[in-house]
């Protein structure tokens, strides 16, 4: 699980995560609407773990009026450590897969 070879294919992982959502941010107009679903995804992802029952991802806890409310720090934390947390499990089974194809 914590092997180097898991190490290398995470780092490719959110390597290539970044690289598809920089042109959302930096990248030529024709691409930015493509790229903003990437980007998106771990924002939306906060509000749905707020509608799951998780406390503390929103401020105000989700009571921002017409709006909607900001994620917390704790909500930012939770977010990245979820997102890549999964590209670390997704990492472990890729470099396990390789493992057992080789013998």
């Amino acid at each position: 699980m914590f092997s180097p070879r898991t190490l290398k294919i995470a780092a490719i992982l959110l390597a290539g995560y970044a690289l598809l959502v920089m042109p959302a941010y930096v990248g030529p107009e024709y691409l930015e609407g493509l790229s903003s679903y990437f980007a998106i995804a771990p924002l939306l992802s906060i509000y749905l773990f707020h509608k799951l029952g998780i406390p503390g991802l929103l401020e105000h806890n989700g009571a921002c009026g017409w709006g909607w409310c900001s994620p917390t720090a704790f909500g930012w934390a939770f977010v990245v450590a979820l997102w890549v947390g999964a590209a670390w499990l997704i990492a472990a089974g890729l470099s396990r897969g390789m493992r057992l194809r080789r013998r």
